[in-house]
């Protein structure tokens, strides 16, 4: 093999040819690790690195992390508030769409008493700009006198 074969999705490779690899890629197309490097990365990777405020506190116990504030530790990982803020944020989401809903039979509720008793927004109107008009009529005369 002189030269690589090229398919698609594989790091072109010479077999006399010595081509540099790309930059962090070994020869397995994994990237190149170091003795040091998995605890470097132990270093870094802290498991409860996040002080939760009180109200990350209510969140965990409202989304069933923990049954009381007290259970909660000091520090969590910060993973785990994400996923109560996610499911609170759903939870609100869900307690929103259904208090919507409420509100729209109780406007067609109100919408059908209101025209059984003969009323609308035209009606309304109409008897608003009347009572305006006499308003602006006896305010007229007021200042003619």
């Amino acid at each position: 093999m002189l030269l690589a074969r090229l398919r698609p999705g594989h790091l072109l490779r010479a077999a006399l040819l010595r081509l540099p690899l790309p930059r962090g890629v070994g020869g397995g197309g994994e990237p190149a690790r170091t003795p040091g490097t998995a605890r470097a990365e132990q270093a870094h990777k802290v498991v409860a690195s996040y002080k939760p405020s009180q109200f990350d506190k209510k969140i965990l116990v409202w989304t069933g992390r923990f049954k009381t504030e007290e259970e909660i530790p000091p520090r969590i990982p910060p993973e785990m508030l994400d996923r109560a803020r996610n499911k609170a944020r759903v939870k609100a989401c869900y307690i929103m769409i259904g208090l919507s809903i409420v509100a729209c039979f109780a406007v067609i509720a109100s919408a059908k008493k209101a025209a059984a008793r003969h009323e609308s927004l035209t009606s309304w109107n109409l008897a608003k700009k009347a009572k305006w008009r006499k308003e602006a009529a006896l305010a007229a005369e007021s200042k003619t006198k």
